[in-house]
């Protein structure tokens, strides 16, 4: 999901068992009892997710792996570097999913913001020379308001084969890091 906008209309996922209560209202929480669907892999200080939407195919986000983190600094000096080293892992996984997928792939954007979702995070964005003209060179966060919400973009079943290429190659940089 990108934590920061609204969810998309009907995204995947259900109630969890052991709360009854839907994923998304505790993304940390849920990925630590092992409940949230979007989870990719555990990292060393947090979890790679596939965002709740996909209109830049294979973003992600990395979520840190404790609610109760705000912001980078929160975090000792040894947990900061795993999450950025995770941050940069997951990006590069990204990059290299995107790059054999789409010939019009032309970069990986990185940001922690927090705007909305207080939980620490970061957000993994691919982009590609397709995108508008007006936007490619602009942050994401001016891409129409109405694709954040187009079932048209909702992470599903057809996106299987993105969410497993980029888990692979998290297991692939995992063991060369």
């Amino acid at each position: 999901m990108a934590p920061d906008t609204p969810p998309p209309p009907d995204p995947p996922g259900s109630p969890t068992p052991a709360t009854g209560t839907d994923w998304r209202t505790d993304r940390i929480g849920s990925a630590l009892r092992g409940e949230n669907p979007t989870v990719l892999r555990r990292l060393t200080a947090g979890f790679a997710v596939i965002g709740d939407v996909q209109f830049l195919p294979g973003y992600s986000v990395l979520l840190v792996d404790n609610p109760r983190v705000e912001r980078l600094s929160d975090l000792p000096q040894s947990r900061r570097l795993a999450f950025l080293s995770d941050m940069d892992r997951l990006g590069e996984a990204v990059e290299r999913v995107s790059r054999a997928r789409d010939a019009a792939f032309r970069r990986v954007n990185l940001e922690i913001l927090g705007n909305t979702d207080s939980f620490l995070h970061a957000h993994v964005w691919p982009r590609f020379d397709w995108e508008p003209a007006e936007l490619v060179k602009g942050p994401v966060w001016l891409h129409p308001r109405t694709k954040w919400a187009d079932a048209a973009y909702a992470l599903g079943p057809r996106h299987d084969p993105l969410r497993e290429a980029v888990g692979a190659e998290l297991d692939r940089l995992g063991s060369t890091h």
